[in-house]
């Protein structure tokens, strides 16, 4: 199950510690402009080492395109690429060889499997994401080709959230500050609450929120491939994330029908409010797609845990390395990279399985 998508597809490779984390994508249209200057600049979103927010390990992800894209297009081909692996410290994981991590996928790919890959986590590591990000870089390429944008920040860290609706806020300043948040005053203090669990040795969670606009009516189908769920396994594949929801969520549940219908009016606009997200039916209504999903605090701490280890004896786990004291800044690119490749993947699914004209854009 290394494959992700229905027509453009993404299949991946590659652990932590070994020579490098590659994908192939297939089904990416032929002749599209692409900027390999600008998927690499996503890549350098995601990369450790970017901020004293994030894990120290020092590699620059450099992307190295192998087939699939000629003279600045792609051709329709596989587009084969890897990113190699080059500042791996293997021996700062050799407490971890017989024993768990609580609440980490150790138990369980053990389990599964018989062995594991301790050296970072093996395929369970958040490095993996990389082949994710490259995708999605490429899938926002081919969607900004028909008008379709995809942003995404970091809405709150702990208890420390940004509560302006996402239409208040200035999201060309989701980049000036390393915990991408684009309100600045909150930024700032979820920035001081990860500086302070980092030197407690400890790890903190959050959400990250994302707004897809110009996206098309009509995208998803009505019974098992409805868009929000296909949109909500994208988001729950990716490590630490623990829930998705989309227009109003689980906030909406305290209201009535009559505060919660999008009323229909005369205009572009459509209906007069979005509390359904740009989702009805599991299909796309028009209006911009808004969700959020939710990431809990790393597993991995630099402080002492009790644990178990691979016979069952109880141990205390005492963990070197370099790790990330919060996955939500470094993981902003990787929501928008899943987010990217499922609204493609639909949006040439419609134009494969609807031909009758019917569709039509979001004003």
């Amino acid at each position: 199950m290394n494959t992700f998508g229905n027509i453009y597809k993404l299949t991946t490779f590659g652990e932590s510690h070994g020579a490098a984390i590659g994908g192939v994508i297939d089904g990416c249209p032929a002749g599209i402009d692409i900027d390999v200057e600008q998927i690499q600049a996503e890549l350098c979103r995601r990369r450790p080492g970017q901020s004293a927010l994030t894990t120290s390990r020092n590699e620059s992800d450099q992307l190295e395109l192998l087939s699939g894209i000629y003279e600045g297009k792609t051709t329709g081909c596989p587009i084969g690429f890897i990113v190699r692996n080059s500042n791996q410290h293997s021996s700062d994981y050799d407490s971890l060889r017989d024993v768990f991590r609580p609440s980490h996928a150790d138990y369980t790919y053990y389990n599964k499997y018989g062995l594991r890959d301790h050296r970072g986590g093996g395929r369970s590591s958040a490095r993996e994401t990389i082949a994710r990000v490259v995708g999605g870089a490429i899938a926002k390429q081919c969607l900004h080709k028909v008008g379709i944008d995809i942003k995404a920040w970091t809405q709150q860290v702990g208890d420390i959230s940004c509560t302006k609706d996402w239409t208040k806020l200035d999201l060309t300043q989701i980049e000036s500050n390393p915990v991408r948040c684009p309100d600045q005053a909150v930024a700032e203090r979820m920035s001081e609450l990860i500086m302070a669990v980092k030197s407690d040795g400890d790890t903190i969670g959050g959400v990250i929120a994302g707004v897809i606009t110009g996206c098309p009516t009509g995208l998803g189908e009505p019974v098992f491939g409805k868009l929000h769920a296909s949109l909500g396994a994208a988001m729950l594949s990716i490590n630490a994330a623990k829930g998705f929801e989309y227009g109003e969520g689980f906030e909406g549940v305290s209201q009535r029908g009559s505060e919660q219908n999008d009323l229909f009016v005369a205009g572009d606009s459509l209906t007069a409010t979005n509390h359904s997200g740009g989702i009805q039916g599991g299909i796309s209504n028009g209006q911009p797609i808004v969700f959020r999903v939710a990431f809990k605090p790393v597993a991995t701490l630099l402080r002492p845990q009790p644990t178990i280890d691979i016979n069952g004896n109880p141990t205390v786990l005492q963990v070197r390395g370099r790790h990330d004291p919060c996955v939500l800044p470094r993981a902003v690119p990787i929501v928008e990279a899943m987010a990217a490749m499922t609204i493609l993947d639909y949006y040439l699914l419609n134009q494969a399985t609807h031909l009758n004209g019917q569709t039509t854009n979001s004003k």
